[in-house]
């Protein structure tokens, strides 16, 4: 992950205060929490490609 990546993860998982956001805002909210899942989503299946190329190479 680069350092923006971090940051927005940061931001998106730091404390919200759903009361003082608007509908509009709350929707724009689940979108990019919807978004930073999928990233982590496609992070994982890298590191399990990953993990599973260096675990059949090493039982050879």
């Amino acid at each position: 992950m680069t350092s923006n990546d971090e940051e927005t993860s940061r931001n998106l998982s730091s404390n919200v205060n759903y009361d003082t956001m608007s509908i509009d805002d709350l929707h724009e909210y689940i979108a990019d929490m919807a978004a930073e899942i999928e990233k982590v989503k496609l992070i994982i299946e890298k590191k399990l490609a990953a993990q599973n190329t260096a675990d059949s190479f090493f039982k050879k």
